[in-house]
């Protein structure tokens, strides 16, 4: 646009993008190829170089990701590969060093604010998608087939690895045992075992220490008195798998809202159901947690949909659907699940800096 300038002359401002630069991109391990790819991606699409820390879980991916781009011929040093631990390790020295101009993180809070602690230091850009404690909201008008359906797989999806999966279930009080008793059905025709089995669907958590902190949660659901409604163990597998990972799907009614079980992410195959009477106290329920991921609204009202959505507090909110993603809009948390928003032109706001030049004429 064009301005007057004090000595009666003109100038034209305009606006220009330019990389930011190093990007530092810190991944999970829970979808190791899929979470890293959506920030590497436009990233590198945006004129950056970028520097991963994998998760110390899922380190193979990342440094095979990087053969691939060698040989696609990709210039040495654009796509860059760090293999550690947090902590005192990798992770802090990558978080720590100037160099690096930006930081994308896709992980637990905590570990989130620890970066933004190193990144604050060299006031460098931060996009955090964080954990979350996400409801779904079940109404008695609903489809109770897609609800299901929904429920089912952001319950158990990747054997409850996921970091938009719903733990928290909130349904309409006139459907509660009906919606019960069917998701109860559902989950035991889940078939446990490893991917080389084509009748298995529900696979391992990622390590026995990841088992071990999830059964702690299963074992606090019977301390606070839940109803366990099915699982809440360890299933009895073949010998040869004996030693894996192996966990039950699990679904509970009757806690307190004050129990960790439905305070705390646990991330594993279970969920908490929960009845409500009118649609403030289901807003209320959801809405009550620290965190603000995503959520999940099951109803055939578009109007009562198009509400409770703008009320929730979340950064992703489903209607009649679940993990229903466009990489081009806007994806992250908000509350203590995340700051920024990547996808789309967000993901081109967030991968460049934004430049006004002024011309005098």
């Amino acid at each position: 646009f064009e301005m007057a300038t004090p000595d009666g002359t003109g100038a034209l401002n305009y606006a220009v993008r330019r990389p930011k630069g190093v990007i530092g991109v810190i991944s999970p391990w829970n979808l190791p190829l899929l979470l890293m790819t959506w920030k590497v991606g436009p990233a590198l699409a945006c004129g950056n170089t970028v520097v991963v820390k994998p998760s110390e879980e899922t380190p193979t991916t990342t440094a095979l990701l990087g053969e691939v781009m060698k040989e696609a011929g990709v210039p040495d040093g654009v796509f860059n590969v760090v293999q550690g631990y947090g902590g005192d390790s990798a992770g802090a020295f990558l978080t720590a060093h100037p160099d690096v101009d930006g930081y994308t993180f896709t992980g637990e809070t905590r570990t989130g604010e620890l970066i933004m602690q190193n990144a604050a230091k060299g006031v460098r850009d931060i996009s955090l998608e964080l954990g979350g404690k996400n409801a779904g909201i079940v109404f008695a008008d609903c489809d109770m087939d897609k609800a299901i359906e929904g429920t089912m797989r952001s319950a158990f999806a990747n054997c409850g690895q996921v970091c938009l999966g719903t733990e928290r279930v909130y349904v309409e009080r006139s459907i509660f045992d009906e919606f019960v008793s069917r998701l109860k059905t559902e989950a035991e025709k889940l078939v446990i075992g490893p991917p080389d089995d084509a009748t298995a669907n529900l696979g391992p958590l990622i390590s026995q220490k990841q088992r071990d902190k999830v059964l702690s949660y299963y074992q606090q659901a019977v301390n606070d008195g839940a109803t366990i409604v099915t699982g809440g163990g360890i299933p009895d597998m073949p010998d040869a798998l004996k030693n894996g990972s192996w966990i039950q799907p699990t679904i509970w009614t009757g806690l307190n809202d004050d129990s960790a079980v439905i305070n705390e992410e646990i991330f594993g195959p279970c969920c908490h159901i929960q009845p409500f009477d009118s649609e403030e106290e289901a807003i209320e329920q959801a809405n009550r947690l620290p965190y603000g991921l995503a959520s999940a609204i099951w109803t055939e009202n578009l109007s009562r949909a198009a509400r409770v959505a703008g009320q929730v507090e979340a950064g992703i909110v489903w209607v009649n659907s679940w993990f229903l993603r466009d990489l081009r809009t806007a994806f992250g948390g908000s509350k203590q699940s995340g700051i920024g928003r990547e996808g789309g032109e967000h993901s081109l706001e967030f991968y460049t800096e934004l430049k006004n030049i002024c011309l005098k004429l």
